[in-house]
């Protein structure tokens, strides 16, 4: 298997985009060798923009992104150990929120590659605070590695480990003029110990931290959170970088944030997997003494816990409830039980978060006693082989393995030789594999994998070589059916850093309760699936994260929701997932499907459409010259470096940097470069096009003004522009190709999404919006409409802008005064929000656009419709 990229995803282009665009106005750096920084030769990096623009520029991509605008440039400052001697060093820090699963890694490596490309920084450093999150950058780079050089021609990159036994490679990185690409954790760098923190005879006495500060590193910060002390701090200042980029969906710190993509937006966008959560719990037993612990607080010396338990109320029904409890308290009398008599408080100790009674029991936070812990685990854990065994049994024809995913507390629960977690797994997959003939011979040892957070170091690494080569290193072996492995179990170890697209059931067999947060649980497995070739799996039925958790199904969403809530406020919360245990099935009426209306209605939008696009050149040249005219291009400026020179000696020269500032204008002193053909090349328009644009532009000037940014404005315009006229040009054919009726099948559906149905081929509708709920009641209301259909998701249109899937198909029956049906309408709906198309994201409201021509081409009458008011041509 190979993994296959999509370099054309739209919202990964505009966070590569978000941060070449902070430089526009800055000049290509070029590269030489420079003794600037302690006398030390070194290929740096530089910055040739000032403040001034990079301030404009980010406030610019801040408004074009909807993100809060900054006012300031926020740096990091700190005092440093230099060849030099103690200086102060700051630098800019930029920060782009994407949502686990969406391909950060791969994003901010095609951005260091365009900030090559554009701008020519050669030395990156991407900065992990962890072993698990090194190794996956690593693996990603390997993977991208050919992909890239197809996509930028070749471009020549090294890219590496930071490796304290092979400092060659740091001097390699000072002196090379080629891009160089370093992975480090900042454990490797953030001591006085660290042998890059020391001189060596293996650099000829230099110390290694010097020659990476002499190249004015970019960092790539990939989860910053985890480097917020002030130790952290400081180590990524001793980098004495030129700025630092920070990668993350849960910032803590997002200095200039200058893009977003929430979980909202990637759960709306399809761009990751939908969740459902399946919970273990146990109820209507109350026959034994049962008390967890929740919590411990400390208020004015006042020591108090909150402890759950069997609680008899007045009217003798016994409920599970919270009590507050202190020092002395007796829980026969807080429960009203007899049977807690022997419960009394003898100890709360906020240090280690333990409760101790006076018969002895001592419990933790979140440890409990007399509830059935082996039973939970036990049904959790047939469960999760279940519905990994049906699911596999579903999706093996697609090529797609499934991989489930078992977070545990206590380690030793599986790891020791009586842990009852490895018993109860082989003792369910033993019973269970009889169910299922494909699963009958497998042994369970066989399909297991583990990786856990006592694996710190490299040392702890070798002594599990092969299960961590497997899991961290091999994505693409362990996503095949030649490798048996499919059930992993695993620690706090894989919270970050580590995912797999074929994850599809998380369980959390937790003892005490967990510390981690849900959101970095179901991190794990958000990312879309891949099959046998490597490629990406677009199915919303396919793409389903299923969650086993040992806590009630409304505790675990409230506890992600308040995650979301904390992170972004009450406007952008996806819905709350499912509960996985209720589900339905939509059945298909195979009768209703041979009646004439529907006959009719499939024959006349089965058929396919082949598109061919007629853009109006006149006017597309006169919307780009018309937003050209208002755009600003700004002059370029020279910055004046002011660095202390200090002769050591009559030969001996070294310049110390201190600080610059644009001072002069130099606006036309550049030779122009081959403008059209740059931008011909960039946009794929004829010559004639875009020397007509130039021609008629009030901008001319300004090619000669500002050469760079004139181009990218120009190419930036005309890219908007042709994406629409794709679209208003367009025109479909009808094909003999089509799509056969035979696809129809039963749906499998979460039971809340699922609507009765009496007009419908499905005696159940799948809906997904209160939308579409009120439009399927309003359907059903009607004595006009004789039958209709939710057009499934294989039922596609071919647009410019990616696939389209239709929303309803409708019979309805036009009647005259008296009753008498004149007429039979064919109609398809999409029903959405708004009927205004311009309030529709722009790339929702194209694909809408293209909808109505195809169907138009097959002479079906086609509306965007917002309730079953506008269902009528």
């Amino acid at each position: 298997m190979k993994f296959k990229f999509d370099a054309n995803q739209d919202y990964q282009l505009r966070a590569i985009e978000a941060v070449t665009r902070l430089f526009e106005g800055g000049r290509f750096a070029s590269s030489f060798l420079d003794f600037k920084w302690g006398g030390l030769p070194a290929v740096p990096n530089r910055l040739e923009i000032s403040e001034e623009f990079l301030l404009d520029n980010l406030k610019k991509v801040q408004q074009a992104n909807g993100i809060p605008v900054d006012s300031e440039l926020k740096y990091i400052e700190e005092e440093i150990q230099t060849a030099n001697g103690l200086q102060v060093v700051r630098f800019p820090n930029f920060s782009l929120e994407m949502e686990t699963g969406t391909g950060k890694t791969y994003v901010y490596l095609r951005t260091l590659l365009e900030l090559n490309k554009q701008y020519g920084f050669l030395k990156f450093i991407i900065v992990v605070p962890s072993i698990a999150i090194r190794e996956g950058v690593l693996k990603t780079l390997k993977v991208t590695e050919q992909h890239f050089r197809e996509l930028y021609h070749n471009q020549p990159y090294r890219y590496y480990e930071y490796q304290s036994e092979n400092l060659s490679q740091v001097r390699q990185f000072s002196l090379s003029n080629q891009l160089e690409i370093m992975v480090m954790t900042i454990d490797s760098f953030n001591k006085a110990s660290n042998i890059i923190n020391q001189a060596t005879d293996r650099l000829q006495g230099e110390t290694p931290i010097y020659l990476i500060q002499a190249t004015r590193p970019v960092l790539i910060l990939d989860e910053p959170q985890n480097m917020e002390t002030e130790i952290a701090r400081a180590a990524l200042a001793q980098l004495n970088p030129l700025l630092a980029l920070r990668y993350s969906a849960t910032h803590r710190n997002p200095y200039n944030l200058i893009y977003r993509l929430t979980p909202a937006q990637a759960y709306r966008e399809g761009l990751v997997k939908r969740i459902e959560v399946a919970s273990v719990i146990e109820e209507n037993n109350y026959n034994h003494v049962f008390i967890r612990l929740e919590e411990i607080s400390v208020k004015k010396s006042q020591i108090r816990a909150k402890i759950r338990v069997f609680k008899q109320k007045k009217n003798g029904t016994v409920k599970e409830e919270t009590v507050t409890v202190k020092p002395g308290d007796n829980l026969k009398d807080k429960t009203g039980r007899q049977e807690y008599e022997m419960f009394v408080v003898e100890e709360i100790n906020p240090r280690n978060d333990t409760i101790v009674f006076s018969n002895g029991v001592e419990l933790k936070k979140g440890e409990a006693q007399g509830d059935n812990r082996e039973a939970i685990f036990r049904a959790q854990i047939s469960y999760t082989i279940e519905q990994h065994f049906r699911l596999q049994r579903r999706l093996r024809d697609r090529g797609i393995k499934v991989l489930s995913l078992f977070f545990i507390d206590k380690v030793d629960n599986y790891l020791s030789p009586d842990g009852i977690i490895r018993r109860l797994f082989v003792e369910e997959f033993n019973r269970l594999k009889q169910k299922y003939k494909e699963w009958e011979d497998v042994n369970p040892d066989a399909v297991q994998g583990s990786y856990f957070s006592r694996y710190k170091n490299e040392k702890d690494i070798e002594k599990d070589k092969e299960a961590i080569e497997l899991i961290m290193r091999d994505k693409e072996r362990l996503l095949s059916f030649d490798e048996p492995t499919c059930f992993i179990f695993s620690h706090s170890a894989l919270r970050e850093g580590w995912d797999n697209p074929n994850v599809f059931i998380i369980c959390t067999l937790n003892q005490t309760a967990s510390n981690i947060r849900k959101r970095q649980e179901i991190g794990r497995g958000l990312r879309l699936a891949v099959n046998q070739e490597g490629e990406r799996v677009r199915d919303e039925e396919v793409n389903i994260l299923t969650v086993v958790a040992n806590e009630s199904y409304k505790d675990y969403v409230s506890k992600l929701q308040t995650e979301y809530l904390e992170e972004y406020g009450p406007g952008d919360v996806p819905p709350p997932p499912p509960n996985a245990r209720k589900k339905g099935i939509a059945r298909l009426r195979k009768e209703y499907m041979l009646t004439p209306e529907f006959r009719e209605l499939w024959d006349r939008i089965k058929h396919k459409t082949r598109y061919s696009v007629k853009i109006d050149t006149e006017q597309l040249i006169e919307d780009c010259v018309k937003e050209l005219d208002e755009a600003v291009i700004r002059s370029p400026e020279i910055v004046i470096q002011k660095a202390q020179v200090d002769m050591m000696d009559d030969t001996n020269i070294r310049a110390i940097y201190v600080g610059g500032t644009a001072v002069e204008d130099l606006s036309g002193r550049y030779s122009l470069p081959n403008i059209v053909e740059l931008i011909k090349d960039e946009t794929n328009l004829t010559r004639s096009t875009v020397l007509e644009i130039l021609k008629r532009t009030k901008q001319r000037e300004a090619v000669f003004k500002n050469p760079h940014e004139f181009a990218t404005t120009v190419i930036r315009i005309i890219k908007e522009k042709l994406a629409d006229h794709l679209v208003n040009g367009i025109q479909y054919t009808k094909i003999e190709d089509c799509y056969l009726v035979e696809l129809f099948q039963d749906i499998e559906k979460n039971q809340q999404y699922l609507i009765p149905a009496e007009k419908s081929i499905y005696d159940h509708v799948v809906c997904d919006s209160d939308v579409e709920r009120q439009f399927v009641e309003g359907l059903e209301s009607r004595k006009d409409v004789k039958l209709y259909v939710k057009l499934p998701s294989w039922f596609k249109v071919p647009t410019p802008v990616g696939e389209y899937n239709p929303d309803w198909a409708i019979v309805v029956e036009e009647a005259n005064q008296f009753g008498e049906v004149i007429n039979k309408l064919y109609l398809v709906r999409e029903t959405k929000g708004t009927s205004n198309r311009n309030e529709l994201a722009p790339q929702e409201r194209r694909k809408v656009d293209c909808g109505e021509k195809h169907f138009k081409a097959l002479g079906v009458n086609y509306k965007v419709v917002t309730g079953i008011e506008d269902l009528l041509p």
